[in-house]
């Protein structure tokens, strides 16, 4: 009896997870950065899976990992709440929805130009609300003092006059050395340590099978000459190799089919609107890349190959991760890191998203609704999307 009630409990939490992350994935518009602000605001704030300082000490680790960062953080939260079953769930949960959608939209919808429409503007808009919320809540538990303020502005500064994923890993850098040195004597009231429930035997099969495939797959590729293991081997590889995001894996993504001929450059630009139009990661983008050249068959197995190389490291990483972060030496340089994060978020905050969504001064006021709706009034964020899409619309009419 016993055993099967446990079972009902993991059942019924698992099913949690997915009916969260699917919402989350309906819902999450506007890239990396707001999908951090999303995740933060339904499971720190109102559903409490996981506190300020573990979510921070996830997205940092997220940061410093190729891949997309906010799926990590997700499977990270889904793997913290149910195991490995959990992650897993958590992930298809939140890019389900774009996947699909990408698909359908590759076979039936290739001549919509969703990019231009108003609808998609206000949910810009409504990132822009959703990522400042987030910022403001984290900064409180995260910069409380002038030294972790300061170190804040370093990476903002930082950041935003080098604006590449390597100038991100060198600032996270450096504040982990600061970090370790001025609050090497910290003593503070620290959260308990997170239990990620992976054994590290597990942990590091997935880092080995990583970069078995990285090197492997190539090789692989040259010997059998197979359509199917070249498509596989590029979109692995352009998963495994980017640091910063969706934003990036773009334009990498361009230069590994459009030259080659799998797709043309007008198909693919089509693409990227439609991506740009969907809630969920970026990086289902090739959902939409596999479709075209293989068919819905094709949009998985991209879908697949590229998210691939992120759940391995994150698996991968997570065990060991916790032993470093609850370690006394180790959480100076984890505090500087947490503080450096929120520079790099407002860095982000400020471009791509202030700068591609506030463009007039009714945008700046739908913002400033959207903002007090979601901080002051606490609506719900669907209410949110839907009004910044619905206001978005109104605006292309004045």
């Amino acid at each position: 009896m016993k055993k099967v009630k446990s079972t009902n409990r993991g059942l019924k939490s698992l099913l949690e997870i997915f009916l969260v992350s699917i919402r989350l994935g309906l819902t999450s518009f506007g890239g990396p950065t707001a999908h951090l602000g999303y995740f933060h605001e339904e499971y720190v704030r109102r559903r409490k899976w996981i506190d300020e300082k573990s979510y921070a000490d996830l997205v940092a680790l997220a940061q410093f990992l190729p891949g997309p960062a906010s799926s990590q953080v997700g499977i990270g939260i889904g793997v913290m709440r149910a195991g490995v079953l959990g992650g897993i769930i958590s992930f298809i949960g939140f890019t389900m929805p774009s996947v699909i959608a990408l698909i359908l939209f590759a076979l039936l919808l290739t001549g919509f130009d969703a990019g231009n429409a108003g609808w998609i503007h206000g949910l810009k808009i409504v990132a822009v609300a959703v990522v400042a919320h987030a910022i403001i809540g984290m900064a409180k538990n995260l910069t409380p003092d002038l030294t972790r303020k300061s170190i804040a502005l370093f990476a903002l500064i930082g950041t935003l006059f080098l604006q590449t994923a390597f100038a991100q890993v060198g600032v996270i850098l450096i504040a982990a050395f600061a970090g370790f040195i001025l609050f090497k004597h910290h003593e503070g009231n620290d959260e308990e340590s997170s239990q990620f429930p992976i054994a590290k035997s597990v942990s590091v099969i997935c880092l080995l099978l990583f970069f078995v495939l990285l090197f492997l797959l190539p090789v692989i590729r040259e010997v059998t000459g197979s359509y199917w293991v070249a498509m596989f081997d590029s979109f692995y590889r352009s998963g495994a190799l980017v640091f910063g995001g969706g934003h990036v894996v773009l334009p990498l993504l361009e230069q590994e089919f459009v030259p080659t001929g799998w797709i043309s450059e007008e198909s693919f630009l089509a693409g990227y609107g439609a991506t740009q139009a969907v809630p969920g990661p970026l990086f289902t983008f090739a959902a939409y890349l596999g479709t075209v050249m293989k068919g819905w068959q094709g949009g998985l197995v991209a879908t697949f190959a590229v998210f691939l190389p992120a759940f391995l490291l994150i698996l991968g990483a997570l065990p060991f991760w916790d032993s470093l972060r609850s370690n006394p030496k180790v959480k100076g340089a984890i505090m500087g890191v947490n503080a450096a994060v929120i520079g790099i978020l407002i860095s982000a905050f400020y471009f791509p998203i202030w700068t591609s969504s506030i463009i007039a001064p009714v945008d700046f006021a739908l913002a400033a609704l959207l903002f007090s709706m979601l901080t002051y009034w606490k609506l719900p964020p669907w209410i949110i999307v839907i009004t910044g899409a619905i206001g978005g619309s109104l605006l292309t009419m004045l």
